[in-house]
């Protein structure tokens, strides 16, 4: 989900789409204030894509003042704050560029993950330019890859953010639902949106397993995002945006404060 190369990709086709998809599972609240310093790893929806305010030192990874990390940093001024996310990093991304800021230290960390590596970006371009049956068909093919491949990956990130920072809360944040449902609106069939929902409760349902396996906290954006899907008359995702087309379907600004910060906030 690196931003460049969906851009050339979604180009060549004339056509525009994004990142990953979205998810299930609550929040859990912490007892105890996060002591140490805080690492934010992960994707796109860690770094900020799409919700402008690009810290320009961060090249292509696109990390904004405006995403939940950041914000997060701001409000708590932990001792330290390493900001590690980058828009396209898959799992093995984390592990070859985002861990060197882990220590005993570290008192927090959050990350999204695996939505680049179950290739949700090809989900949304086929979904967009082809029939429902190829639609569903690309998206059955991820939910397979999700269900085979995608654990062991997670397994062994989440193994080395424990060996790292054996003390850290870690946090680990699933992805909104792109579509509000039953609702008059231009784009992609219901039949569509009702699948592509449907493949990121999936992932989600997936990566919260995982999380949970290693005591870490999922937090699900599902419940602070309703009402502000696509399709929705608040929504706080980008649907194909043509003045940029890396941005879309990545959350707004708004959905930065109001769909991810708040589950950061309440599981730190």
């Amino acid at each position: 989900m690196r931003r460049s190369r969906l851009t050339g990709f979604m180009t060549s086709l004339l056509l525009a789409t994004g990142l990953s998809l979205t998810g299930a599972a609550t929040a859990q609240a912490s007892s105890t204030a996060v002591s140490g310093g805080y690492v934010a790893l992960g994707d796109s929806y860690s770094s900020g894509v799409g919700s402008g305010s690009y810290i320009g030192s961060s090249g292509s990874c696109d990390r904004s003042t405006k995403a939940y990390p950041y914000l997060w940093n701001a409000a708590h001024s932990p001792s330290s704050f390493a900001f590690n996310a980058c828009s396209g990093a898959k799992t093995g991304d984390v592990l070859a560029n985002q861990l060197g800021s882990l220590n005993s230290s570290t008192g927090l960390v959050s990350i999204t993950i695996g939505g680049n590596d179950a290739g949700f970006a090809d989900v949304m371009t086929t979904c967009v330019i082809s029939s429902n049956s190829t639609c569903l068909a690309k998206i059955n093919s991820a939910k397979a890859y999700v269900d085979s491949t995608l654990p062991g990956k997670l397994d062994t990130v989440y193994d080395a953010i424990s060996a790292k920072a054996p003390s850290a809360r870690v946090v680990v944040i699933g992805y909104p639902r792109f579509y509000k449902l039953g609702q008059s609106c231009l784009g992609l069939s219901e039949t569509k949106r009702s699948a592509i929902n449907d493949a990121a409760d999936h992932l989600n349902s997936a990566v919260q397993k995982r999380a949970l396996d290693h005591d870490f906290v999922f937090g699900d954006v599902r419940t602070t995002f309703s009402g502000h899907e696509i399709c929705s008359s608040s929504s706080w995702l980008h649907s194909v945006n043509w003045l940029d087309i890396g941005e879309s379907y990545h959350p707004t600004a708004s959905g930065q404060s109001g769909g991810y910060l708040p589950v950061l906030t309440n599981a730190a």
